[in-house]
């Protein structure tokens, strides 16, 4: 998945029995933040736990299995992607305008950025550009959910844009851009590779990315048809008598 303002943490959607919000709202948040740092494969029930400092039952009666507790984290961040959508819907609303294709970049890159940004949202933003990239069951069940309509609206928006290129075409330039921006979120290299001279994640140059998609959507997807001039028609003759 956004609006610039932090988002407010909601209930998480998957809860089993009643439960003390902060305990529940702590395993959340400790599941978050290790399956950012480590993976899914690489945290152990025991250690969100602890991170959370409750007992270990605690986690399986409020969330199920590992993996229940995975998808909850998705699912309690799914006003994110709404928003984004929305955001989406605001910028597309006329195919024709030459501004189109660079507000639709807009919608699909700043939200994550402030996203990314916020303290609310860091690990989430770390967990969506680390983990989803890898091919796990759980992974997966995510992407089905909550990401591919995403990516379907996201990609349709992108035909309006170009009438003329096909679905695959479009499909191939969304994946490009996706990986732009994930790699974003999750690489700090810019910094030793700029000798210092930038900070990796700065969110200034979230104007540098939707610059670098726009251009290589451009380049990549065929011209969007140019309308015809109206034609002019000749004079009438009229026989004056």
């Amino acid at each position: 998945m956004v609006t610039g303002s932090t988002p407010a943490r909601s209930k998480p959607a998957t809860t089993r029995g009643a439960a003390r919000p902060d305990r529940q709202h702590a395993i959340l948040l400790a599941a978050e933040k290790l399956f950012a740092q480590h993976g899914y494969h690489g945290v152990t029930i025991r250690q969100i736990a602890e991170e959370a400092g409750v007992p270990l039952a605690l986690v399986g009666y409020y969330y199920g299995p590992k993996h229940e507790l995975f998808h909850a984290i998705f699912a309690h961040w799914n006003q994110t992607i709404e928003e984004r959508l929305t955001a989406l819907d605001a910028a597309s609303g006329d195919p024709g305008d030459p501004d189109t294709l660079n507000r639709i970049i807009e919608a699909f890159v700043r939200p994550v950025i402030r996203l990314r940004h916020s303290e609310e949202g860091f690990y989430y933003a770390q967990l969506v550009g680390r983990e989803l990239a890898y091919g796990s069951e759980e992974a997966d069940r995510v992407l089905r959910e909550f990401f591919d309509p995403l990516a379907h609206r996201f990609i349709e928006a992108l035909r309006t844009v170009f009438q003329t290129a096909s679905l695959a075409d479009v499909a191939w330039a969304y994946q490009f851009a996706l990986g732009a921006l994930l790699h974003h979120l999750v690489d700090d290299r810019v910094h030793r590779l700029s000798q210092g001279q930038s900070l990796a994640g700065d969110p200034a140059a979230a104007d540098r990315l939707v610059r670098f998609i726009v251009g290589g959507l451009r380049a990549a997807l065929p011209a969007p048809p140019v309308p015809a001039p109206p034609k002019n028609r000749p004079p009438s003759r009229r026989r004056h008598t």
